[in-house]
């Protein structure tokens, strides 16, 4: 192709312009691969980290720093918005998954051995034939005990991919000989409803302890089965529930919502809204429903209470709930790790969004909140709890409902003296009772071959004497003398429930010590009343 003699200098001209532009922005110290990139806040992080990794000094891990950097970054945002590196992400998918392959057992570290405290029900080594009391010494013929290694460590070894097998070594007490297992690994679930049973004949009562992939199934499995049993009224207990998935909590109040009502609405940072409603599918619409809340219900837990106090569907018992009001979406980072980052604000069907206020970011004081509702005495008067009017809303039926920090419920139940008790605390929190309760299983568990579940929870009490050797116990652990004379009851109450756990799994635990809950008094008085 000829160019018209004419237009040449026009052309030169430009090409001379482009290049004082692009030579304006060059850095001659560049490498070839950054020479048309602009000068971004991404490159600014990139080089700087790839300055350190080729320039500083001394070996440094880079993979820690851009973790440290993630982290600075994401703490000058919202509360909520969290980094999750490589070497946690696995973990926290199960746990939000609902399952993870294994073998199957609740263990603990016993005198350097692994200790079996239950086989999952139906799982893979239950199905073997291992048992409550007996000793892993080895796996796939290498040995596991007299060593120091961690809980995490002891995972591994049993974890694996699905399908594959293991073997196992056991000690079991009054064998001769150790006996072999041969394990396949499958699928175990991780629970997220710790119980669901019958607190009187038409009430039915279901713990929910996360909103994880499979937690509508087993609330659905479990209300089914209250149903069966005669429940036309239920307490949904979410206390200490931190959240986790929307579309779950949604699932779960569209059991209870009669079609084309407001379950909630979501606004981005454009301002876009995005309502969820509804649908045929609720199977307890003519039930009565309690939801139990306290200082520690959060996110998924509060879009529940939220959305069934808004609608006039139920009652609100408890205390305020957390004050998160903010979604999270997880996001890939592409080396294993992820973001969870706040990308909308999510608001009951009035319009009120719950989110506390949070400033000053991720400060000591938004996570010092329990302490601060302790130090007013809101945990014990409701009275106490701030409240402003600007953030006052009406339900349907002229219910006055607030935003701005939780959910306040519609019965106040002060907190329980017993959460309080600085000994009680201690001893739960060291694991002292189910270390306990498990030796004496293991003196004689033939004792309770035979006994039912039922049997035990109506039928069984511990002796003064097994509170007087737990005394024994914690006296030789803790090298100080402890007496449970003020709460003996308490004691009692509580290692019944931890031989219950181990017995018969933790749901039994949770209806052993529901017996004597104040929030749970106060559902089965109002159901009563109603």
């Amino acid at each position: 192709m000829k160019i018209n003699k004419k237009y040449i200098p026009l052309i030169v001209g430009f090409a001379i312009a482009a290049g004082i532009l692009i030579g304006g922005k060059l850095n001659f110290t560049d490498t070839s691969d950054r020479l048309f990139t602009s000068n971004s806040k991404k490159d600014k992080l990139n080089r700087l980290i790839d300055y350190i990794d080729y320039e500083y000094v001394d070996d440094v891990n880079t993979d820690s720093i851009v973790d440290v950097t993630v982290n600075g970054i994401l703490d000058n945002l919202d509360p909520h918005s969290t980094y999750i590196p490589k070497s946690e992400m696995q973990r926290v998918t199960e746990n939000m998954k609902g399952d993870f392959v294994g073998i199957g057992v609740s263990f603990y570290t016993y005198k350097d051995t692994i200790a079996v405290i239950r086989p999952v029900e139906g799982g893979p080594s239950e199905k073997v034939g291992i048992k409550s009391g007996d000793r892993i010494i080895m796996a796939d013929g290498d040995s596991i005990f007299g060593r120091t290694l961690s809980n995490e460590d002891i995972i591994k070894k049993l974890k694996g991919e699905k399908d594959t097998k293991i073997k196992l070594t056991v000690y079991r007490k009054g064998q001769p000989k150790l006996l072999e297992f041969l394990v396949k690994r499958s699928d175990i679930p991780i629970n997220s409803v710790d119980a669901a049973y019958m607190l009187t004949p038409k009430l039915g009562y279901i713990k929910i302890n996360r909103f994880a992939e499979s937690t509508y199934k087993e609330f659905k499995k479990a209300l089914d089965r209250l149903q069966n049993q005669g429940a036309t009224k239920l307490a949904l207990d979410l206390r200490d529930n931190p959240g986790g998935f929307l579309g779950i909590a949604e699932q779960i109040i569209d059991e209870f919502l009669e079609d084309d009502k407001l379950i909630l609405f979501t606004k981005n940072k454009s301002g876009k809204i995005e309502k969820s409603y509804a649908t045929k599918r609720g199977d307890f619409e003519e039930g009565e429903v309690f939801i139990l809340i306290n200082e520690n219900s959060a996110s998924a837990s509060e879009i529940v209470a939220g959305a069934l106090q808004d609608n006039d569907k139920g009652t609100i018992v408890g205390r305020r709930s957390y004050g998160k009001g903010l979604v999270q979406r997880e996001m890939s980072l592409g080396d294993g790790s992820a973001v969870r980052l706040t990308v909308s604000r999510y608001y009951t069907p009035t319009g009120r969004s719950i989110q506390r206020p949070y400033e000053n970011g991720k400060s000591d004081e938004y996570y010092r909140d329990y302490y601060k509702r302790l130090s007013t005495d809101e945990l014990n008067d409701k009275s106490h709890i701030n409240v402003a009017d600007s953030l006052r809303f009406i339900t349907p039926k002229g219910k006055v409902v607030y935003g701005g920090g939780g959910i306040i419920p519609d019965i106040f139940v002060p907190l329980d003296a017993n959460i309080q008790n600085e000994t009680i605390n201690y001893i739960l929190n060291r694991g002292y009772i189910s270390y306990f309760v498990f030796e004496e299983l293991d003196k004689d568990r033939w004792a309770f071959n035979g006994v039912t579940r039922s049997d035990f929870i109506k039928n069984f009490e511990v002796s003064d004497d097994i509170v007087v050797r737990f005394q024994e116990y914690l006296s030789e652990k803790e090298r100080v003398q402890i007496t449970f004379v003020a709460y003996n009851s308490e004691m009692k109450q509580l290692i019944k429930a931890s031989l219950a756990e181990q017995l018969f799994g933790h749901d039994a635990y949770e209806e052993i010590m529901n017996k004597t809950d104040d929030m749970i008094e106060e559902v089965i008085k109002l159901s009563k009343d109603q």
